[in-house]
């Protein structure tokens, strides 16, 4: 884990991010708390396609609100280069996600996936849901 007087570092999954723009509640806790500098979230080009891939297919979103949702990503989250390829999950997209938390040094992965949540843990990297992340730490109080 982090040391107290340094920001967690944290992934949050797309599925977080995109439950946080369309229906809020705890998933728009948790990237409050990235947007409010109490963590620093960190995200890779590959991610944030896949963002803007799954607003735009799923939620079919306007460019004028795709552009949003970019520039608060780019305002708000480090951005890394994954330099090494992870493939122990089946969906790339899960390695992608852990790829971008181990180049990133992070703390904590947020996700909904049940994939990613059966590791728990991958090298040092807690994998938690949006409520267990909200619960750690007093992030309760501060969100």
């Amino acid at each position: 884990m982090a040391t107290s007087n340094k920001p967690r570092r944290i992934v949050i999954d797309t599925n977080i991010i995109v439950s946080s723009i369309v229906y809020g509640g705890i998933p728009k806790r948790v990237v409050s708390l990235v947007i409010d500098e109490v963590v620093e979230g960190i995200t890779s080009p590959v991610l944030q396609a896949e963002l803007i891939d799954v607003l735009s297919k799923k939620f079919l979103f306007s460019i004028q609100k795709l552009t949003q949702a970019e520039t608060l990503i780019d305002e708000s989250f480090t951005t890394v280069q994954p330099t090494h390829t992870i493939s122990i999950l089946e969906d790339d997209d899960d390695n992608r996600v852990l790829e971008a938390a181990i180049t990133g040094h992070c703390d904590y992965i947020v996700t909904g996936d049940q994939d990613l949540l059966q590791l728990k843990n991958y090298k040092g990297i807690y994998i938690v849901t949006a409520k267990q992340f909200i619960e750690t730490d007093g992030y309760a109080i501060i969100s």
